[in-house]
């Protein structure tokens, strides 16, 4: 609980916009220590989902680095870093980036479909194992319901389940509840708190709502890119 799990050092992230230099990130220290729940907060524009991106590999860094549990991940090739991803990190954006075409059950399942590259004798384990997670979440009963006929907060919920199912060790949300009225935000909250807890799972949020800081164990407040 106390080891270091995740850390950035001296991270900076530069974008050209025309002949205009735009400093997203600039000059990040942080670590965060296994099994606790961060908030990331701070003004529109400040940089929170650009390091969020960055530490969940989905974005590199103009200099610095990011350790995750000792692995310096971006000094792994590509195809590593994207399983790595696949495994030990899961995503919860503020647009739930569903499959349209698919059932909930169907969308939860595909994280562990693309890793393992089943064959039909072991998709009902991964069916089991994908309405149970769901059953985790509330959604027992919306299983084989396309995202279409799913509400703002079950669609999040089933995000939520996807990202969680190949128990991953770090969870990343950025804006999770951003497009949910208070009550569903609230239950959201409820929902990813309640899984940090039953997996000792280390999660950071990116988030506008103040009311998140009161329920995590410590706050990055970020300014232009900085560190408050």
């Amino acid at each position: 609980m106390n080891k270091q799990f995740l850390s950035a050092k001296d991270l900076h992230k530069i974008y050209q916009r025309g002949h205009k230099e735009v400093r997203a990130v600039n000059g990040i220290d942080l670590e965060i220590r296994r099994g606790s729940s961060v908030a990331i907060v701070g003004p529109s524009g400040a940089g929170k989902s650009t390091l969020l991106h960055m530490l969940g590999g989905l974005d590199k860094p103009t200099s610095g680095k990011i350790l995750l549990e000792n692995v310096d991940i971006y000094k792994l090739p590509d195809r590593n870093r994207a399983m790595m991803r696949n495994k030990r990190i899961g995503f919860v954006f503020q647009f739930y980036h569903l499959l349209p075409e698919f059932t909930a059950l169907e969308n939860v399942m595909m994280p562990v479909l693309m890793n393992s590259g089943t064959i039909h004798n072991t998709q009902y384990s991964i069916r089991k194992k994908a309405a149970e997670v769901l059953k985790s979440v509330g959604l027992e009963h919306r299983i084989d319901h396309l995202p279409s006929r799913l509400s703002g907060g079950e669609s999040q919920r089933v995000a939520i389940a996807r990202a969680i199912i190949n128990e991953p060790r770090l969870l990343l949300c950025d804006e999770p509840t951003g497009n949910l009225d208070s009550n569903t935000s609230e239950s959201i909250y409820e929902i990813l708190f309640g899984i940090k807890a039953r997996n000792d799972m280390t999660i950071v949020i990116v988030s506008h709502d103040e009311k998140l800081v009161s329920r995590v164990d410590s706050t990055i407040r970020l300014k232009d890119g900085k560190l408050e």
